[in-house]
Formats: C-alpha cells, sequence, structure tokens
C-alpha cells in the first residue's frame, strides 16, 4: 500500500517504466548485434536477427534476448547494466537535469536494475534426479523431464532467436528433444552420436558409418557439394 511516508520509495510512474524499459530493449538488442558482429556472424545473421525482433512487441522482445542471452552467455561479458540503464534514463529524460534526478535517486536505480537482471538473466540449468538428467528454467520449472542418460543444451553463436533443440541420449542412443516442457521429440533415439555446428544445419549426426545432419526441427538435410 503507498502511504505518504513511502511514496517516493515505493511509486513508480507507469509511463516512465514503460518508456525506460523500451529504450533498455534497445540497448539490449543493439548488445546482441555487436555480439554477432563481433563473432562469426554474417551481415545475414545480423540482418535476420533484426528482422525478428522488429516482429514482436516489446514483452516478446525482452523474452527473445533473453533466451538468446540465455543460450549464448558471452553475448553479455563486460556488459555493464549501469551503463545500459544510465543510456535508457537518458532517452527518457528531456533535460539533463531530469536525468540527474533519476541518476541520482538510489532507491530508483537498484529498482531499475533489479528488474533488468530478471528480464534478461533468465539461465536454464541441467540437473540430476536418480542418476538421470533433466533441464530446469530460471524459475526452478522443469523444461526437460529427468529421464536422459545425457543432455547437451545447444549454446550457439549465432541464431535468428528460434528454438533450439537439446541433444539427448535415452537407451544408449541420441536424438532431439524441445526445452518445451512437454518433452517433444523433433529427431528419434537412433543415433550413435549427434554433435553441434555452429552454422546451419546446426546438428551433425553418426548412425553406424553413415554420417549426415539435422535442421533445428529434425529433418534430414544434404549439404552443396
Amino acid at each position: 500500500m503507498i502511504t505518504q511516508e513511502n511514496f517516493d520509495t515505493t511509486y513508480v510512474d507507469q509511463v516512465e517504466q514503460q518508456q525506460i524499459d523500451r529504450f533498455i530493449c534497445k540497448e539490449m538488442s543493439r548488445q546482441i548485434h555487436r555480439y554477432i558482429k563481433a563473432m562469426k556472424g554474417s551481415h545475414l545473421h545480423m540482418t535476420r536477427f533484426e528482422e525478428r525482433i522488429q516482429t514482436m512487441d516489446y514483452p516478446d522482445r525482452e523474452q527473445a534476448i533473453a533466451r538468446y542471452i540465455d543460450l549464448n552467455r558471452h553475448a553479455i561479458d563486460g556488459l555493464d547494466f549501469k551503463i545500459v540503464l544510465a543510456r535508457a534514463m537518458a532517452n527518457y529524460c528531456d533535460t539533463f537535469n531530469y536525468l540527474l534526478t533519476l541518476i541520482n535517486d538510489r532507491n530508483k536505480v537498484q529498482y531499475y536494475l533489479q528488474r533488468m537482471r530478471e528480464k534478461y538473466i533468465q539461465y536454464h540449468e541441467v540437473f540430476e534426479e536418480n542418476g538421470k538428467f533433466g533441464i530446469k528454467d530460471h524459475v526452478g520449472k522443469i523444461l526437460v523431464s529427468p529421464r536422459y542418460d545425457f543432455l547437451r543444451t545447444p549454446y550457439v553463436y549465432v541464431d535468428d532467436l528460434v528454438s533450439m533443440p537439446v541433444i539427448a541420449q535415452c537407451n544408449g542412443k541420441l536424438g532431439l528433444i524441445l526445452p518445451d516442457y512437454n518433452d517433444t521429440i523433433v529427431a528419434p533415439f537412433e543415433y550413435d552420436d549427434i554433435s553441434l555446428r555452429e552454422e546451419p544445419p546446426y546438428f551433425e549426426t553418426k548412425k553406424g558409418k553413415v554420417k549426415g545432419y539435422l535442421d533445428i526441427d529434425g529433418s534430414v538435410v544434404k549439404l552443396k557439394a
């Protein structure tokens, strides 16, 4: 409950919050853009990233960027969230004095920094239960049931924000499943080996002496000679 005594520390201007959230989202998008450019990403990769982001509303953009960071955790190496917040506040303010007022408000700065971390740092975790492995999301909800002998989450340097399947082993064979809370199988457990590539098609397979490639939907891909 907001009272006269706690007004300064409790009240949040909804317009201010919405606008600062949006400017923060734009700054985080720029960070991903810079990361792709610094890694092996081509102009095409950056274009695909920007095109996907532009089709989303801001809550979906925030979630998409958080998922990207989860799979590409080096994307925020060296990133100072205070600088991101300062830039967002500067974009929001129409006078320098107002900017100083916001930046010097410790409670407000801490509020937005915590809000940023909750929105963009949403790391999954592989866990073990009775000798089997599963995956939990950032709040502890089970993404992948603990029923697999082996799991490898797909850390990918460049992509277009699509959901990536997980390499899993069951009864001695490897397959691909989606971390969608339903253990959806996208490639059957029939491979002797599946390795992750840094470019499409993202998965290289081996079944006996036969090697092949799988797309993210589990379909077999033939590379051009």
